[in-house]
This record gives C-alpha cells, structure tokens and sequence, in this order.
C-alpha cells in the first residue's frame, strides 16, 4: 500500500489540462525525468479526454508505492475504456497499464529510477498544496506549446547526431569497401599467381619424371651391353685373361650391374611417382613366396656372417575361424608389388647388420583382416629423428656404415609407394644399437573381389586413401570424386556396382547427389552406403556408417548387403513382371 499525494477530477475540458499540469508536476517532484514528466502528462491527459468523449467524468488519484508512480483513473456513469485509442496510446507511455472494475478502471505505472533524487512525502503535499489551477486553457497551450518546442529542439538534436552519425559509418564503410576491394584485387592475383606456381610445379614434376624415365631407358641399354661383353670375357669359351685382367674386368661387370640397378630403380620411381602403378592382383602362396626370398637373399646373408631367416606358418593361430584357417597359405594380391617390397626390405635389413640374424614372419590379423608382414634385424638401427626421413627419396641415414655399404636411398620410398599401391602400410620401428623392425600390413583377401567397382565419393582425400585401402582385394576397382558433380559424372561414365557417399561434400552434397541418382533411368538401380561424422540419420534410407573410426570389416559388410538388397530387389521385381505376364 502507497502513499495517496492527491486527487482530482475531469468533468469538462478545462480539468482536462489541469490533470495534465498536475501530472507533469507530480512526476517531476517524485523524481522522473523530463522526457518520463511528459510521457505521464500526455498519458493522463489521453485517457481524460477519452472519458469526456464518452460523456463521461472521472476520478484521477495519485499514489506513490516505492519506486513506482502509481495513478488509478476512475471512470463516473459506467463508461467502457475498454480498446480505445487513448488507452492504447497511454500504454505506450507508460511501463505498466491495467484495466479493472469492469474496464471502468485505468492503473497507469511508470518506475521512479532509484538513483533520482526526491523530495519527502511532506513536501510533495505542501509543493502540490501550493498550486493554483490554470486559469485559462490559453495558459495550458502555451505550456504546452513550450513542451512541444522543447520536445522538437531534442529531436533536431537528436537528428543532428544520427546524420553526424550517418556520415561517420558512411565514411567507414567507403573506406571498408575500397580496402576489401583492394584486398579483393591483392588475393585474385595471389590466387592467379598461386596457380601460375602449380602449373609450373605440376610440368617440372612432369618434366623430371619423362627425364628419370628416358634416362634410365636409354641408359640400360648401353649397361646392358656392357655387362653381356664382360660376361662373353669371363666365360667358358672366352681366351683366357691373366690375373689381373679378370680382376679388372669383374670390377666393370660388378659396377655395370650396380649402376644397372640403380638405373632400374630411378625406372621404377619414376613410374611410382607418375601414378602408373596398376597392382595386378593374383591367388599367391606366401609361404613359397617367403622361402624363395630367403633361399635367394641367405648366400649374401651367411658371407657377412647374418642369418637370414623366414617364417611364414600354412595355418592361422586357433582363434581364428575355421573356414579361414584352410587357406591361409594364399592371399590375393600383387604377387611381384609385394615381392619387391619384401626383397627392399630384406635387402635393406641384410645391408646394415654386420652380426646376428634378420628375421621374415607373415601372420594374420584377424580383427583387420590384414595380413601382417614384420622384418626385424639385430643391426645399427635407426636414430629417432631419421624414422621417417628414410622414406624421403636419395636420404641415407649418416653414420660409418652407411660409408662401407652401397646404396642409393631409393629402396625404401619405392616400398612404401608400392605398398600404398596395393592398399597396405609400411612403419618402421627402431633403437639405434639394437635394431629396427619394418611392419608391412597389407589387406587379407582369400578369393577374388566380390564386386567389380566402387565409388568412393567424399571431399577427404584422407578418407578416401583409407577407404581405397580397406576396398583392396574387395573391389576389382576403386574410383574416387572429391564432390557430387564429379561423382555423378564418374558414374554415367563408368558405372559402379555401389558408390560410397559422404553427406557433406561442397558443389553438390551427398543427399542432393542421391536424389539424383534416385531420379536418373540409369543411376537409380546403383545401390549405396552412407558415411557421415553423425552415425544416426533419421529417415536416410540407405545404410549409414560412422565416418570416425570406421572398421574395414564394417564397411565390408555393409557393402555386400547393400549389393545384396539390391539383387534381392531386382530379382522380385522380375519374378513380378514374370506373374503378371502369366496372369
């Protein structure tokens, strides 16, 4: 309950005005602002004149409750202020309004700010006692007229520093516009210079592989010739050369076999790097593969007092499934890929282990469905830092061994390309003094791929060398589309018998490439599997896998039931067309 300052009545126009000015007095003496004495002022005098407009008087009481100015207008003989305009605009003056008493009652609020000054109850009394009522209606328009001139010079201030404003932001955003402009102009001849750079990059990569490989062809030829001449010298039928003749002429033919060799490398690199390696992949005995590495590789091995040994086991360990267990001897893959991987890295172990064994295992990873190939050594091992630089082409590992031994630093990087060729993973593992471990894992397939192709659609280069990989063996081929448009153009192409599609890929999306699909004559009977980062996709009528830690087994599986519901499909709808031909 408040504190009632005064009252007073609106029975013609004239009380009208005089509410007005005791309105504007007694918000100014309670502690509101100028612009806020007006609002209550204009409010009261809103709702007065909608009263007289209904014929009707009123009561009007002022009451302080707090912080707040709390006016009640009672309306005289009934009159309804229920949706008039003046209660309507009287809302929007105040902070509160309410309608009571059968919408005969208007409570206007407006807040007090705490931090206003005011005078004391007792002297809000004596200040309102002290006022004389307005003795003419010219006197309220003239203050009035007074309000409104001040309420106009606010707002032509106000209208000053919004166009000073106005200009300020202009100016900014001209200066913004013509700097992003320039900046637009600087990053479009980057952008040009950038791919200037490329092409250029793209034809010196051109250029060094057509050297490597006319080089190399044209060099073996004459290093051919010259190892066929010293062994017409050293053989059978050959006159005989003295001492040191045979001595000499066995140095030309050994270093024409090494520099023919190294030839053969360059050769081979230079294809790996162009992207011409096409894995032909067969049935391959593993175990006769490993015991033919070890019988030709042992002669070198015992002369530097290094046993070389193999073992490859016909049978799985017991955990693993039966119907697996009777072919683990064979694997499908690129029997002379995985050869020569294996040969390097034989070769590489043999090469620095002066004392102990070197030692070729082959076991299968059931959980991966991979084969797992190790190559350990007892020899000097590799530092930390040089683990992975090995794999950089021409970079040989520093140390007195590496001055007595013969080699050119390409071994290694042509067997991880190779390796990534046929879908598998070369690390290294070592402890300088103690040796270093090659762990090869390539993918374990026992028969011939189940589907001829796939189509790996997804803007992640990364996930689509994963997925090539874990498609190895599977998949007769494997194609890849960095987005929708590309992917759709790959399919009228060459059409896949399942495509692999990522939801979130630029140009055109995953589910947009889908309905197209669904709508093309051509395309709609291609079966697919989604990935995304979001395994559920409610209503995704395709099956749906993880894109994050995606299991090569998982993957395999739901590929061969999405071929399989497909078939399933399309054998039903045969067999319907057949039942209604008969009906």
């Amino acid at each position: 309950m408040g504190e009632v300052l005064t009252s007073a009545e609106i029975c013609r126009d004239q009380d009208v005005f005089a509410v007005r000015q005791l309105g504007r007095r007694i918000a100014e003496l309670v502690g509101l602002e100028s612009q806020d004495q007006i609002r209550v002022a204009t409010a009261l005098s809103e709702i007065g004149r909608e009263a007289l407009g209904r014929g009707a008087g009123s009561t009007v009481v002022f009451d302080l409750r707090e912080d707040r100015l709390v006016i009640t207008v009672d309306c005289l003989d009934g009159a309804d202020l229920r949706e008039s305009e003046g209660v309507k605009l009287a809302g929007r003056l105040v902070d509160e309004i309410a309608l009571s008493a059968g919408d005969r009652r208007v409570t206007l609020v407006k807040r007090v700010p705490e931090h206003r000054r005011r005078r004391s109850l007792d002297g809000i009394r004596a200040e309102l006692a002290r006022l004389s009522p307005p003795t003419a209606a010219l006197d309220v328009l003239r203050e009035q007229n007074r309000e409104l001139a001040g309420t106009l010079e606010e707002v032509l201030r106000l209208n000053a520093e919004l166009t000073e404003t106005n200009q300020g932001v202009l100016a900014l955003y001209n200066q913004l516009s013509a700097e992003l402009e320039e900046t637009n102009r600087g990053v479009v001849a980057l952008y040009a210079e950038l791919d200037e750079k490329s092409s250029q990059l793209r034809q010196a990569a051109e250029a060094r592989q057509r050297f490597w490989a006319n080089v190399s062809h044209e060099l073996r030829l004459p290093l051919n010739s010259i190892i066929g001449l010293v062994r017409l010298l050293l053989g059978s039928g050959a006159e005989p050369l003295t001492g040191e003749q045979h001595h000499q002429v066995t140095l030309i033919g050994a270093s024409a076999e090494t520099l023919l060799a190294l030839v053969g490398e360059l050769l081979d690199l230079a294809k790996a790097e162009s992207g011409r390696l096409d894995p032909q992949p067969s049935m391959v005995d593993v175990v006769a593969l490993a015991e033919g590495l070890r019988m030709t590789l042992q002669p070198a091995g015992r002369a530097d007092g290094v046993t070389l040994s193999a073992h490859v086991p016909a049978h799985v360990a017991d955990d693993v499934s039966a119907d697996v267990a009777d072919e683990i001897g064979e694997m499908f893959v690129d029997e002379t890929m995985l050869t020569t991987i294996l040969r390097n890295l034989l070769s590489n172990a043999l090469k620095f282990t002066e004392q102990g064994e070197v030692r070729l295992t082959a076991a299968v990873d059931p959980a991966m469905a991979e084969v797992v190939f190790t190559v350990a050594d007892t020899g000097v091992g590799i530092p930390p830092e040089h683990l992975e630089r090995v794999f950089e082409e021409f970079f040989q590992v520093p140390g007195p061994l590496q001055l007595k031994t013969k080699g050119t630093g390409l071994g290694l990087p042509y067997a991880r390309r190779l390796t990534e060729a046929i879908g598998g993973t070369l690390e290294l593992a070592s402890r300088p003094g103690e040796g270093t471990t090659a762990t090869l894992r390539v993918p374990h397939r026992m028969v011939t791929p189940e589907v001829g192709r796939v189509l790996v659609a997804d803007d992640d280069a990364g996930f689509r060398a994963v997925a090539r990989q874990m498609l190895f063996g599977f998949a007769a081929a494997v194609d890849e589309a960095a987005d929708g448009v590309e992917a759709l153009n790959l399919m009228r192409e060459r059409p896949p018998d399942v495509v692999l599609v990522d939801l979130l890929m630029p140009r055109l999306d995953g589910t947009a490439l889908l309905h197209r699909m669904a709508e093309d004559d051509a395309l709609c009977g291609i079966p697919a599997v989604v990935v995304s980062v979001v395994s559920e996709q409610p209503g995704e009528p395709h099956p749906v896998l993880p894109k994050h830690g995606l299991r090569r087994d998982q993957l395999l599986e739901a590929l061969r039931e999405a071929v399989r519901d497909r078939a399933g499909r399309h054998a039903g709808s045969v067999e319907g067309d057949r039942g209604g031909a008969h009906d």
